[in-house]
Protein backbone atom coordinates (compact mmCIF):
# COMPACT_ATOMS: atom_id res chain seq x y z
CA UNK A 1 0.00 0.00 0.00
CA UNK A 2 1.57 3.32 -0.93
CA UNK A 3 0.32 5.03 2.00
CA UNK A 4 2.15 2.98 4.18
CA UNK A 5 5.06 4.08 2.30
CA UNK A 6 4.25 7.98 2.48
CA UNK A 7 3.93 7.64 6.46
CA UNK A 8 7.48 5.85 6.41
CA UNK A 9 9.46 8.22 4.18
CA UNK A 10 7.47 11.51 6.71
CA UNK A 11 8.80 9.03 9.74
CA UNK A 12 12.58 8.65 8.02
CA UNK A 13 12.78 12.64 7.33
CA UNK A 14 11.71 13.90 10.96
CA UNK A 15 14.07 11.28 12.41
CA UNK A 16 16.79 12.34 10.11
CA UNK A 17 16.23 15.90 11.01
CA UNK A 18 19.39 16.44 12.73
CA UNK A 19 21.11 16.17 9.40
CA UNK A 20 19.67 18.46 7.70
CA UNK A 21 19.54 22.51 7.28
CA UNK A 22 15.85 24.18 8.34
CA UNK A 23 15.27 25.21 4.72
CA UNK A 24 15.88 21.87 2.98
CA UNK A 25 14.08 20.04 6.05
CA UNK A 26 11.13 22.78 5.80
CA UNK A 27 10.95 22.31 1.93
CA UNK A 28 11.02 17.92 2.63
CA UNK A 29 7.81 18.68 4.97
CA UNK A 30 6.16 21.00 2.66
CA UNK A 31 6.29 18.66 0.01
CA UNK A 32 5.36 15.64 2.18
CA UNK A 33 2.48 17.27 4.22
CA UNK A 34 0.29 17.63 1.29
CA UNK A 35 0.86 13.78 0.42
CA UNK A 36 -0.26 12.70 3.75
CA UNK A 37 -3.64 14.83 4.39
CA UNK A 38 -4.31 13.46 0.42
CA UNK A 39 -3.66 9.63 1.14
CA UNK A 40 -6.10 9.92 4.69
CA UNK A 41 -8.53 11.92 3.36
CA UNK A 42 -8.98 9.96 0.65
CA UNK A 43 -12.85 8.52 0.90
CA UNK A 44 -12.36 5.86 -1.70
CA UNK A 45 -9.97 4.42 1.98
CA UNK A 46 -12.70 5.33 4.09
CA UNK A 47 -13.25 1.44 5.01
CA UNK A 48 -15.77 2.26 8.36
CA UNK A 49 -15.32 1.38 12.32
CA UNK A 50 -12.28 0.09 13.52
CA UNK A 51 -12.90 -3.03 15.82
CA UNK A 52 -9.06 -3.73 16.87
CA UNK A 53 -6.83 -2.43 19.47
CA UNK A 54 -3.32 -1.66 18.88
CA UNK A 55 -0.52 -1.13 21.55
CA UNK A 56 0.79 2.24 21.09
CA UNK A 57 4.48 2.25 20.19
CA UNK A 58 5.76 5.51 20.88
CA UNK A 59 5.95 6.51 24.34
CA UNK A 60 6.52 9.60 26.61
CA UNK A 61 10.43 9.72 25.99
CA UNK A 62 10.45 8.60 22.18
CA UNK A 63 8.20 11.90 21.64
CA UNK A 64 9.73 13.84 23.74
CA UNK A 65 13.31 13.19 21.83
CA UNK A 66 12.04 13.54 18.10
CA UNK A 67 9.81 17.14 19.49
CA UNK A 68 13.25 18.03 20.90
CA UNK A 69 15.42 17.77 17.86
CA UNK A 70 13.15 19.25 15.96
CA UNK A 71 12.84 22.25 18.32
CA UNK A 72 16.30 22.65 18.07
CA UNK A 73 16.80 23.05 14.57
CA UNK A 74 13.85 24.91 14.12
CA UNK A 75 15.06 27.33 16.67
CA UNK A 76 13.79 30.56 17.17
CA UNK A 77 11.34 29.80 14.18
CA UNK A 78 9.12 26.92 15.84
CA UNK A 79 6.65 28.71 16.98
CA UNK A 80 3.67 30.12 15.33
CA UNK A 81 0.29 31.90 16.08
CA UNK A 82 -2.85 29.21 15.89
CA UNK A 83 -5.56 30.96 14.12
CA UNK A 84 -7.87 27.65 14.55
CA UNK A 85 -8.02 27.58 18.14
CA UNK A 86 -11.19 27.19 19.75
CA UNK A 87 -10.37 29.77 22.38
CA UNK A 88 -9.14 32.08 19.90
CA UNK A 89 -12.96 33.47 20.17
CA UNK A 90 -12.85 34.32 23.56
CA UNK A 91 -9.46 35.70 23.97
CA UNK A 92 -7.51 38.77 23.49
CA UNK A 93 -4.37 36.52 23.54
CA UNK A 94 -2.95 35.21 20.26
CA UNK A 95 -2.88 31.02 20.72
CA UNK A 96 0.74 29.65 20.14
CA UNK A 97 1.52 26.84 18.89
CA UNK A 98 4.58 24.50 18.00
CA UNK A 99 6.12 23.50 14.36
CA UNK A 100 7.78 20.47 16.09
CA UNK A 101 5.26 19.56 18.68
CA UNK A 102 2.55 19.30 15.59
CA UNK A 103 5.24 17.64 13.46
CA UNK A 104 5.95 15.22 16.11
CA UNK A 105 2.10 14.86 16.89
CA UNK A 106 1.79 13.56 13.31
CA UNK A 107 4.85 11.46 13.82
CA UNK A 108 3.45 10.08 16.62
CA UNK A 109 0.25 8.71 14.63
CA UNK A 110 2.07 7.36 11.35
CA UNK A 111 4.89 5.90 13.18
CA UNK A 112 2.30 3.65 15.31
CA UNK A 113 0.58 2.99 11.77
CA UNK A 114 3.97 1.90 10.09
CA UNK A 115 5.17 -0.49 13.10
CA UNK A 116 1.85 -2.41 13.24
CA UNK A 117 2.27 -3.24 9.60
CA UNK A 118 5.72 -3.99 10.27
CA UNK A 119 4.89 -6.47 12.94
CA UNK A 120 2.27 -7.77 11.53
CA UNK A 121 3.72 -8.52 8.24
CA UNK A 122 0.81 -6.51 6.24
CA UNK A 123 -1.90 -8.51 8.16
CA UNK A 124 -3.10 -5.76 10.14
CA UNK A 125 -2.93 -3.27 7.64
CA UNK A 126 -6.31 -2.76 7.22
CA UNK A 127 -7.30 -1.80 10.95
CA UNK A 128 -4.19 -0.22 11.20
CA UNK A 129 -5.33 2.34 8.74
CA UNK A 130 -8.66 2.17 10.17
CA UNK A 131 -7.11 3.38 13.59
CA UNK A 132 -4.76 6.01 11.93
CA UNK A 133 -7.68 7.27 9.83
CA UNK A 134 -10.03 7.80 12.74
CA UNK A 135 -7.08 9.87 14.72
CA UNK A 136 -6.51 12.04 11.18
CA UNK A 137 -9.72 13.03 11.19
CA UNK A 138 -10.50 13.99 14.53
CA UNK A 139 -7.33 15.32 15.39
CA UNK A 140 -4.12 15.52 13.36
CA UNK A 141 -5.35 16.44 10.04
CA UNK A 142 -6.39 19.98 11.58
CA UNK A 143 -2.49 19.75 12.96
CA UNK A 144 -1.10 18.75 9.55
CA UNK A 145 -2.57 21.82 7.73
CA UNK A 146 -2.17 24.51 10.61
CA UNK A 147 1.79 22.84 10.69
CA UNK A 148 1.93 23.42 6.98
CA UNK A 149 0.94 27.08 6.63
CA UNK A 150 3.35 28.01 9.32
CA UNK A 151 5.86 25.96 7.63
CA UNK A 152 5.37 27.37 4.32
CA UNK A 153 5.54 31.15 6.00
CA UNK A 154 9.07 30.00 6.53
CA UNK A 155 9.76 28.89 3.55
CA UNK A 156 8.88 31.80 1.52
CA UNK A 157 9.53 34.78 4.46
CA UNK A 158 12.34 33.72 6.47
CA UNK A 159 15.71 33.81 6.01
CA UNK A 160 16.67 30.39 7.19
CA UNK A 161 19.73 28.15 7.75
CA UNK A 162 20.60 26.86 4.31
CA UNK A 163 24.66 25.22 5.50
CA UNK A 164 25.45 22.62 7.22
CA UNK A 165 27.08 24.85 9.94
CA UNK A 166 25.29 24.34 13.64
CA UNK A 167 23.10 21.02 12.14
CA UNK A 168 25.37 18.84 14.43
CA UNK A 169 24.41 21.04 17.73
CA UNK A 170 20.99 19.18 17.76
CA UNK A 171 21.31 16.15 20.08
CA UNK A 172 21.98 12.30 18.67
CA UNK A 173 18.56 10.02 18.36
CA UNK A 174 18.18 7.58 16.19
CA UNK A 175 14.86 6.44 16.44
CA UNK A 176 13.89 3.21 17.54
CA UNK A 177 16.97 0.60 17.14
CA UNK A 178 14.04 -2.09 15.99
CA UNK A 179 12.52 -0.37 13.26
CA UNK A 180 14.09 -0.31 9.74
CA UNK A 181 12.10 1.93 7.57
CA UNK A 182 13.60 1.35 4.35
CA UNK A 183 11.99 -2.58 4.06
CA UNK A 184 8.55 -0.88 4.39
Amino acid sequence: MEITSTAAIYCADIENCREKTQKNFVKEMLQSLPKLYLDFSDPELDLGENDEYFTAYVDENQYNEVRGHLESLLGEHDVFLETFEEDMKYSDTPVAASISESLADIYQALFNFVAIVRDTDGESIEGAYKECRENFVSYWSQTLCNVQRALNHLYYNVELQDTAEGINDVQDYSGPEDVDFELI
